[in-house]
């Protein structure tokens, strides 16, 4: 007998009625088993297609949108007040609806095409009306109103752009023109991103559902406590390594909260940290996993399809950023536990690194075999399946036998990946409309020209306008989501306006990603609110102070591209070029950390705050110049304040701030 669990795994979203209609339903009985019957079904599916048959892309896409609408409506009440134990008549039909929606492409793609040279007939429209309407409700229920409501405004803008004013109006299209742009062609729909949710994102979802039934969680995070559990403020050092080790497998950053954050938050809480902050921790390490390589929540694969280049080169891109973000959050925690007084964990508690190893070590090497497979040049497809055959081998070779993965756990592990690919494949498909449109009337040039025209051309403003949109724009998205919206809607300007494309999308990709911890719509605070039993929104605000440097290190990357190791001519910067970026802007963190949270040995004095907060904006800009200076007056400046606090004779954590 087949039961849906609550706890979201590898790529699946945390079960929020804030998202989707209702949340995910907790089947059971024969209920249960149909839905597992259909998500076995789309597992195995995805790997036959994937791994041993050649397949043309758009018959693919369409039998994977059909498992879609089928788990979409049985998983997925239509309302909050929906039942959420068993899904109804009303489901079933919609979800033979949109089938039949599916079905009709599928057998009639060929002679839509060859046979009728592409000249659709009134069914044809019929059915792509059928199934256009079916992928915004079933997407209305699975990832919640903006996405459906934003696909449909742009339905709306390109079927009546004559009467919009100004420089958005546009000759406008013909119903059936649309119509057979998004669901006749692979352009719409059927496109490219879908065609990745289809390919790499269901393989790494699948890997990380496999890793999880191998307790690699378990591993990350008593390999956690080994390595930071005796530091001051260990559990929330803890928390940051943890959420960074799982957070780049999910793509969730509420998911990465719902699975980390219930054994680091009452660690935190235990070592005397305040719930805010033990909630504001977790929120702002597991949003991090989102922009974590190699993998990026699978976002990585979706941005190498937009700039046309190599996967490795997107993750080569991620690594700087992530460090210094990572960095950040331990200087940040190491302030506070300093501020607070706070030790780290007891001695006796902490296992040591090397038993945590000999017992579940093997567990890291199919992450080590997928990121070596990818730097190898072999493709995400390729990584994706080594590295699910390597953790099945690998959980038979650890000591402890309840890692081994059993058929049992495989099959539950299959249902996982399957449930945790729903919420991403139908925001893809969503989104294929949104692309199609912009393709069409040119709207991403249009709002380009017009962010630039605000702004005067100076890139400062724009980049504080494209930031602004980014938030907006991603507000309760999973990553892979708000990476399209705001790839195609954001972008575009920066490149217009000089930005190395690279630069650009990691910029409005970050600012989409930190949509998870800014209010008013903080799903990854409020999830972390809620395990701690802390104020929403002052835990909110809290990891927005955490996160600060994170709204910085986007600014550090569109000034320097060197930043995602891109070098003035467009090519792949190299390393050595890229240490000296790495180090200053460790040491802008550093300063930015020190001046938000008023406290390095002692409080700081306002010159002092000052000066930091200046140092960090000095190392912002890109230059040897810059760089020597606020070098200089950090080394000065701690220099000062280290003597300020022996004769003070304070010792750290004897002063408590806020």
């Amino acid at each position: 007998m087949f039961k849906f669990k609550k706890t979201p795994k590898a790529g699946q979203e945390m079960d929020l009625d804030k998202e989707g209609g209702g949340g995910i339903r907790q089947l059971t009985g024969k209920q249960a088993t149909i839905a597992a019957v259909f998500a076995i079904g789309l597992s195995v599916f995805s790997i036959y297609v994937n791994g041993f048959m050649n397949i043309q892309e758009i018959y693919r896409n369409v039998i994977f949108l059909g498992f879609l609408f089928v788990l979409g409506f049985l998983l997925y009440p239509a309302t909050k007040k929906g039942n959420r134990e068993k899904f109804s008549i009303l489901d079933t039909i919609l979800a033979v609806v949109g089938l039949s929606g599916v079905l009709y492409i599928l057998f009639s793609y060929s002679v839509i095409h060859n046979v009728r040279m592409s000249q659709a007939i009134t069914q044809d429209y019929i059915f792509a009306i059928i199934t256009v309407v079916i992928l915004l409700e079933v997407a209305r229920r699975t990832i919640g109103i903006f996405i459906p409501l934003l696909s449909f405004i742009a339905l709306i803008y390109a079927v009546y752009g004559p009467s919009f004013p100004g420089l958005f109006a546009h000759a406008g299209f013909s119903i059936e023109r649309l119509l057979y742009r998004i669901y006749m062609t692979t352009e719409g729909v059927f496109g490219m991103t879908f065609s990745i949710a289809t390919t790499y994102i269901i393989i790494f979802i699948l890997f990380g559902a496999f890793l999880t039934a191998s307790g690699a969680t378990k591993l990350f995070n008593d390999l956690a406590i080994a390595i930071a559990g005796q530091r001051r403020g260990g559990p929330a050092q803890v928390a940051v390594i943890s959420s960074a080790l799982t957070g780049t497998l999910s793509g969730s950053a509420v998911a990465n909260v719902a699975t980390t954050g219930t054994f680091t938050i009452p660690l935190m809480k235990g070592l005397g940290l305040k719930p805010r902050f033990a909630g504001a921790v977790e929120a702002a390490a597991s949003t991090g996993g989102m922009i974590m390589p190699p993998i990026m929540g699978a976002a990585a694969f979706i941005m190498a399809g937009f700039l046309g280049v190599s996967y490795n080169v997107i993750i080569l891109a991620a690594v700087i950023p992530a460090i210094l973000y990572y960095a950040a959050l331990i200087f940040a925690i190491d302030i506070e536990a300093k501020k607070q007084g706070l030790k780290g964990m007891s001695k006796d508690s902490i296992p040591q690194v090397w038993a945590v190893l000999k017992e579940r070590g093997l567990l890291l090497l199919p992450i080590i075999v997928i990121i070596g497979t990818l730097l190898s040049g072999r493709t995400p497809l390729f990584a994706g399946f080594a590295g699910i055959i390597t953790v099945i081998v690998t959980s038979w070779l650890t000591k402890d036998k309840s890692n081994r993965i059993t058929f049992k756990k495989v099959v539950e592990a299959l249902i996982d990946g399957a449930k945790g690919t729903v919420q991403v494949g139908v925001a893809c498909a969503s989104v294929g409309i949104i692309i199609a449109v912009v393709t069409m009337t040119g709207l991403g040039s249009t709002l380009a020209y017009n962010i630039i025209e605000l702004s005067g051309g100076e890139l400062s403003i724009i980049l504080v306008l494209i930031m602004i949109t980014c938030i907006i724009l991603s507000m309760g998205l999973p990553s892979t989501a708000l990476y399209i919206v705001v790839a195609v809607t954001a972008a575009p300007a920066l490149v217009e306006a000089g930005v190395n494309p690279i630069a650009a999308h990691f910029f409005v990709f970050w600012f989409g990603a930190l949509s998870n911890v800014t209010p008013p719509v903080a799903l990854a605070s409020y999830t972390a609110a809620g395990l701690a039993g802390a104020d929403a929104m002052k835990t909110s605000w809290t990891a927005v102070k955490l996160c600060l440097p994170g709204f910085i290190i986007p600014f550090m990357i569109a000034y320097n591209p060197i930043m995602v190791m891109q070098n003035e001519t467009g090519g792949t910067a190299s390393i050595v070029s890229a240490i000296p970026v790495l180090l200053t802007g460790m040491l802008g963190v550093f300063a930015l950390a020190v001046a938000v949270f008023n406290f390095f040995r002692t409080k700081l004095n306002i010159f002092e705050r000052i000066g930091f907060f200046a140092t960090a904006i000095l190392l912002i800009d890109p230059g040897m110049v810059t760089d020597i200076i606020g070098l200089g007056i950090v080394i000065l400046l701690l220099a000062i304040h280290i003597t300020r606090s022996k004769k003070l004779d304070i010792k750290p954590g004897s002063e408590v701030g806020a």
